[in-house]
């Protein structure tokens, strides 16, 4: 994938883009297995949202790879299985949450590992 410059900017926006890759690398996880998110904190750009780092969650769709937006933030080529992640309200702001509603969010895999 290309450096993001000025120049290329006005068609990626009027066109459409995908950070989509073609990839034979066969995911890590499988839809229905429990997955813990890792607690990272780094001090540079990552897409894994606070309020979700260290929670356990469940894969519910498996989307295939793409370009990892944490590397090409510092301009390094990596491509990762994207994931969908299901969580419970409990899980991720207590007791007081609805036991019966959940948040799906997208997610790289080298955020996540499996749940003993």
């Amino acid at each position: 994938m290309p450096a993001l410059t000025p120049e290329i900017v006005p068609g990626l926006v009027s066109g459409g883009a995908s950070s989509r890759a073609e990839s034979d690398i066969p995911p890590k996880f499988q839809i229905g297995d429990r997955v813990r998110t890792k607690n990272i904190n780094p001090t540079t750009h990552t897409r894994l949202p606070r309020y979700v780092r260290g929670k356990q969650g469940v894969v519910h769709l498996e989307h295939g790879t793409f370009h990892f937006n944490d590397a090409l933030a510092h301009g390094k080529e990596e491509i990762q299985h994207s994931y969908s992640v299901k969580f419970k309200f409990r899980e991720l702001w207590g007791d007081e949450s609805a036991d019966n509603m959940y948040l799906y969010i997208d997610m790289f895999e080298g955020y996540m590992d499996i749940e003993a």
